[in-house]
C-alpha cells in the first residue's frame, strides 16, 4: 500500500455529483465556499474563472479543468461583468445531471462534479495542494480522466437502467483520477512525500510502512526495505520529504489516529494498539505533542463540529 491508496481507503468519498451546465452569454455562476471539493471541466466555448485564491482573473478555453478545494468560492462567467446566479438556484431550477443558464448568445459547456469526503482522513493530501489547482488535460497522466469525464457524458445522455448509479461510480473514479494527476504535477520538483514516491527506492520503503503503520519501524528497517545503507536512507528521506523516517511514520500515525477517533467508539488504548503504541498514554503524549489537546479532547471538539465533506446541500452542483 502507498500513501495514495492509504488515504483514499480512509477518505470514504462519497456523495459524488455531476451537472452539465449549457451556459449561453450572457452568463455567469457563483460557486459559494462549501465542505466539499469540485472538479470543473470546461468542456466547450471559454469563460473567466474569478476567485479570491487567483491573483486575477484567468481566461478558460475547451478542455481546461480545475480542481477546487472545500471551503473555496469562485465564479465563472462569459465575460467579467456580467450577472451571476447562485449554482444552488440553478440546479435546483433544473434537476437532474444538465441545466441552462444565461441569455440567447455564444455557448460555452461546462461539466462540474462535486465530491464528499472525510477531511480529516484527506488532510495530508490537500495540505499540499493550492486552493484551486488547474489541470492539464494534455498531459499524459491526465488522458484517463478526459476519457471518464467522456464516459459520464455518455452515460448521462444515453438515460439507461441504473445510469445514476453508474455515473455516481464513475464520478468516484474521476476524483481519484484528478488527485492523481495533482499528485503527479506537486511531485515534480517539490519537498514532501509526494516527491518522494518518485525515488523508486523511498517509496519501497514508504509503501511497507503504509501496508502497516503499527509495525514498529526502525530507520534501519526501512533502510534495508529500501536496499541503502541507513545513513544514505535518512538523509535521502529528509531531502525529499522535509521529515526523518520516524518522524514522517508519527506524522501518519497521528493522522489515522484522527480517523479512528472521529469514524470510530474505540477507546484510545485500543487506537493506540492499532497504530503501534503500547498504551494509550503514550498514545496521548504523542498526541498532545503534535496537536495541543488530549485525544479525548480532540474526540469531543470534532463530535460537536459539522462533519466537512458530509454535510453538503443536496441540492448543489
Amino acid at each position: 500500500m502507498d500513501p495514495i491508496d492509504d488515504l483514499l481507503a480512509t477518505m470514504k468519498i462519497e456523495d459524488a455529483r455531476y451537472v452539465r451546465v449549457d451556459a449561453h452569454a450572457p452568463w455567469g455562476i457563483s460557486f459559494p465556499p462549501r465542505d466539499l471539493a469540485r472538479l470543473v471541466l470546461i468542456s466547450s466555448g471559454s469563460c473567466w474563472l474569478v476567485a479570491d485564491t487567483l491573483a486575477g482573473p484567468q481566461r478558460l478555453e475547451a478542455n481546461d479543468c480545475f480542481l477546487v478545494r472545500a471551503g473555496v468560492s469562485f465564479t465563472l462567467q462569459d465575460t467579467t461583468g456580467s450577472e451571476v446566479v447562485d449554482c444552488d438556484g440553478l440546479v435546483s431550477q433544473a434537476p437532474g445531471t444538465s441545466a441552462r443558464v444565461g441569455g440567447d448568445g455564444e455557448l460555452t459547456q461546462i461539466v462540474s462534479s462535486r465530491f464528499a469526503f472525510d477531511a480529516v482522513a484527506a488532510e495530508p493530501l490537500f495540505a499540499l495542494l493550492p486552493p484551486l489547482f488547474r489541470l492539464n488535460l494534455d498531459h499524459t497522466s491526465s488522458h484517463l480522466l478526459r476519457t471518464t469525464f467522456d464516459l459520464i457524458a455518455r452515460e448521462s445522455a444515453a438515460g439507461g437502467l441504473g445510469g445514476g448509479f453508474i455515473m455516481s461510480r464513475l464520478s468516484d473514479v474521476l476524483f481519484v483520477q484528478a488527485l492523481r494527476s495533482c499528485c503527479a504535477d506537486v511531485g515534480g520538483g517539490t519537498v514532501g512525500w509526494i516527491a518522494a514516491l518518485r525515488d523508486p527506492r523511498l517509496a519501497i520503503a514508504m509503501r511497507e510502512l503504509h501496508t502497516d503503520l503499527a509495525h514498529p519501524w526502525t530507520v534501519d528497517e526501512l533502510a534495508r526495505k529500501a536496499g541503502m545503507s541507513r545513513s544514505a536512507f535518512a538523509a535521502s528521506f529528509k531531502e525529499k520529504t522535509g521529515d526523518t523516517p520516524l518522524g514522517y511514520l508519527t506524522s501518519w500515525r497521528m493522522y489515522r489516529v484522527k480517523v479512528l477517533l472521529r469514524e470510530t467508539p474505540l477507546s484510545v488504548q485500543e487506537i493506540a494498539v492499532r497504530v503501534g503504541y503500547d498504551t494509550g498514554s503514550a498514545l496521548s503524549r504523542a498526541f498532545s505533542a503534535r496537536e495541543g489537546v488530549t485525544p479525548g479532547g480532540w474526540r469531543k471538539r470534532m463530535d460537536a463540529a459539522p462533519r466537512q465533506g458530509a454535510m453538503a446541500d443536496a441540492t448543489a452542483p
